[in-house]
């Protein structure tokens, strides 16, 4: 079970989920987001994390420009790419940069499941976040601390590993890991005392009750 801790902004927080066993630490690059950080404090909080867990840089639409000033910055072992990319799109990261391509999809209903396919051929994991409902007002297109239906992605036979998002905390990973069975979770706002604040304490207890339920399977 991988567990990815996203939106981290601190060396305190960091620390706290390296010493827990986060396997994947993530970095929001996208101004609108309560959980942005610069170029420049992200390459000043990599250090102690590259040989001890994986960074992930995440992006919304990125420029090819934007895409290189976050490159040569952190150098992130993963893209996760988390807004309106095609295909087309994702492929082309994916063979420019020669590394792994995280395509977030956002689900509300079974009709958002049509397109997996095609993002499936062309990245290296599939992330399934929750859709915001329709008369949700916001920019983000996740950490809105909503869930969706986990049932419908719980039969999906997929050949690319599953990382599941949306709405998860301390309290019910354990369920949503057991109707899913991932290959990981990802967290943000459910670790956080306020929009981009993060507390050390959920951040402990989540990666415990993730990596407890998925030995216990």
């Amino acid at each position: 079970m991988y567990v990815k801790i996203c939106g981290l902004s601190t060396p305190e927080t960091i620390a706290t989920g390296l010493a827990n066993g986060a396997n994947w630490i993530g970095f929001v690059f996208f101004p609108k987001s309560p959980r942005h950080v610069s170029y420049g404090k992200a390459k000043d909080l990599v250090g102690p994390i590259r040989g001890k867990a994986s960074i992930v840089a995440l992006t919304v639409n990125a420029t090819d420009e934007e895409l290189k000033a976050i490159d040569d910055a952190i150098n992130p072992d993963i893209w996760q790419l988390h807004g309106s990319e095609t295909p087309e799109r994702v492929a082309q990261i994916r063979q420019d940069y020669a590394r792994p391509v995280m395509k977030a999809l956002p689900i509300r209903d079974e009709a958002d499941l049509a397109p997996i396919a095609s993002y499936e051929a062309v990245c290296d994991m599939l992330l399934f976040d929750a859709k915001p409902p329709a008369d949700m007002k916001t920019d983000l297109p996740g950490g809105n601390g909503i869930s969706f239906d986990w049932r419908l992605i719980q039969n999906l036979k997929l050949k690319k590993p599953v990382i599941l998002s949306g709405g998860l905390n301390p309290d019910n990973v354990a369920k949503a890991i057991a109707l899913t069975k991932p290959q990981g979770v990802d967290v943000s706002s459910g670790i956080e005392t306020a929009p981009g604040i993060k507390d050390r304490d959920k951040i402990i207890q989540f990666i415990r009750a993730a990596k407890k339920t998925a030995s216990s399977m």
